[in-house]
């Protein structure tokens, strides 16, 4: 993914989505994560965690509070007025109180190598590998193990989407969604739903110990800004490859029921831990 090619979004969205997104994540990964870098925290004396495609910086937010330990966070991203936002926004105390420092790296993954995660205690991202082709996937998950580097990969989309009341659209639209997140993007062939899959296999093949947890937005009433965004935003996405389908119709009913209550919203991703060899006694009494 280069710098010019590498989709936007409004620190809007992003906001928006936020409480979303720390509801969503599987909290059962963090004590197995903890476990594992407390050998780190014992022998270095404090964290370094690199943060891929940060955003907002609403993983550095939802994870430093639940780490012990000093911690030094360089958060990256292409977009500058996102790591700005970011790096103003950062959590500051671990959750033992210690010092959380933040440090922006203005650059695209496709230009991290194993060398920059030496030094590295763990490599962060959510919300990011269904934006990836598999080679970028590969590539991602090969630096990782060369380093020697844990990863914690929060919320990627599985193309799963439950609807509450139903409606005679939501298959076909839902099938569209998952068909438009595997698009093809400057050559390249995104992996969309099957990203979250594709790079638990990769570590697992490479002999790292692998734990994924599902992780939902539960969308409706609680997030209706939220709620009805993300709706404006999927159903002409997921339309667009289904062409034929009364999608303006549908869009308007589902607003309705946004706005009377009814309207609830599942929608499925998966997080993933990977952690070296030699861990597994680690996840074992997670």
């Amino acid at each position: 993914m280069t710098l010019t090619d590498a989709p936007r979004y409004a620190p809007t969205w992003l906001e928006l989505r936020e409480p979303a997104d720390a509801d969503a994540r599987a909290r059962d990964l963090i004590d197995p994560l903890r476990q594992h870098l407390a050998a780190t925290l014992t022998t270095r004396g404090s964290l370094l965690i690199r943060d891929l495609g940060c955003g907002t910086g609403s993983m550095q937010r939802w994870l430093a509070p639940q780490l012990d330990g000093p911690q030094r966070w360089i958060l990256q991203d292409h977009d500058a007025d996102l790591l700005a936002f970011a790096t103003a926004n950062a959590a500051t105390l671990a959750a033992d109180a210690s010092r959380v420092t933040v440090m922006p790296r203005h650059a695209d993954l496709t230009q991290l190598s194993a060398g920059d995660l030496l030094s590295t205690s763990l490599v962060t991202a959510s919300a990011l590998l269904d934006l990836l082709s598999r080679d970028e996937i590969e590539r991602l998950v090969s630096t990782c193990v060369e380093a020697g580097c844990p990863a914690l990969i929060t919320l990627s989309v599985t193309g799963g989407i439950d609807f509450s009341p139903a409606d005679p659209l939501d298959d076909e639209l839902t099938a569209g969604f998952a068909d438009h997140l595997r698009s093809h993007v400057e050559g390249r062939e995104l992996l969309g739903p099957d990203a979250g899959a594709a790079a638990a296999e990769e570590f697992s093949q490479r002999g790292w110990i692998v734990e994924q947890r599902s992780s939902v937005w539960q969308l409706g009433a609680a997030h209706a800004d939220l709620t009805a965004e993300w709706l404006r935003g999927w159903v002409p996405a997921a339309a667009a490859r289904r062409p034929g389908l009364d999608a303006e119709s549908y869009l308007t009913r589902r607003l309705d029921a946004l706005a009377t209550g009814e309207l609830r919203a599942t929608v499925h991703h998966t997080d993933l831990l990977a952690l070296p060899h030699g861990a597994t006694t680690l996840l074992g009494a997670a």
